[in-house]
């Protein structure tokens, strides 16, 4: 089938190069108003060609909309209407839900987008970012899956089936707690880290040069776009206030064990933690 993808960054970009090499997609359209990232994409074979948006859905089976969660909400509505009276699916790749979802809650079309978020990615950005395999054996969620039409419902598992995916099934809120637990508040953890470090090295010149690959991995997600995570934390900001909540509360343990030099408690800490790695 053709396949439009709506926002060629990383995720965007990633997701046209296996669909179309491992036979998903016949052709690739990009949409992008970035002008540069758009013929970096074609330059770099991301994608067939690159339309507008009207023009790309027109003549397209299926549609990945892999913007910014604000630019997403915004989006959405128009495409599903621009989808309208055909069997076209639609797909997003947000990493919120509700939002998304109670946005085109009473859409006529509803029953034609499938809300999705495929759990991988990199700190980097941009139509340069995407990578092959950037998918396999990693985790999709599929939320409201009992208002998409069933052939919509199929086409978007086989899509993620495609990128070697496993789907999972959540209720959007359910959904929205999770990722605020694994996955915004690293990001969080990781720009605080980075400013206070930077705020120190002003004073401290060699605490750069003795970072080592702890640190390194540590603050990796510093690097993320801020175009992408603002909207995602103000979106979801009831959750991630809740985690930032109980990440205070856990520093906060820690400085107290340190500065009472409680052994005993910072062991008990450490123990407790070391827990996840059973999980992981």
């Amino acid at each position: 089938m053709n396949v439009c993808v709506v926002g060629i960054g990383l995720i965007g970009g990633s997701m046209a190069l296996d669909l179309k090499k491992r036979g998903f997609a016949k052709k690739i359209i990009g949409v992008d108003i970035n002008p540069q990232h758009a013929n970096i994409a074609k330059l770099s074979k991301l994608v067939d060609e690159t339309l507008p948006l009207e023009e790309a859905v027109k003549q397209t089976d299926m549609v990945i909309v892999a913007t910014p969660i604000d630019v997403t909400k915004k989006l959405l509505p128009e495409i599903l209407t621009l989808c309208q009276g055909t069997d076209k699916v639609m797909t997003d790749v947000g990493s919120t839900k509700a939002g998304i979802l109670q946005k085109v809650s009473g859409h006529p079309n509803r029953k034609q987008f499938v809300a999705s978020h495929p759990m991988a990615g990199t700190e980097f950005s941009g139509p340069l970012a995407a990578i092959s395999r950037l998918f396999d054996y990693k985790t999709a969620i599929i939320c409201e899956q009992e208002k998409s039409a069933p052939q919509a419902l199929e086409r978007v598992k086989k899509m993620y089936e495609t990128l070697h995916m496993k789907v999972i099934y959540m209720q959007p809120h359910q959904h929205d707690v999770s990722a605020a637990y694994v996955s915004h508040i690293s990001h969080i953890s990781a720009f605080a880290l980075s400013l206070a470090v930077l705020e120190k090295e002003k004073n401290e010149k060699r605490i750069l040069d003795l970072a080592s690959g702890g640190f390194a991995s540590t603050v990796r997600l510093a690097k993320s776009s801020a175009e992408m995570w603002v909207p995602v934390f103000d979106q979801n900001s009831d959750y991630v206030l809740e985690v930032l909540d109980t990440y205070i509360e856990k520093l906060g343990q820690f400085r107290r064990a340190i500065q009472d030099k409680d052994h005993e408690k910072l062991t008990e800490l450490i123990h407790e933690s070391n827990k996840i790695q059973k999980i992981l």
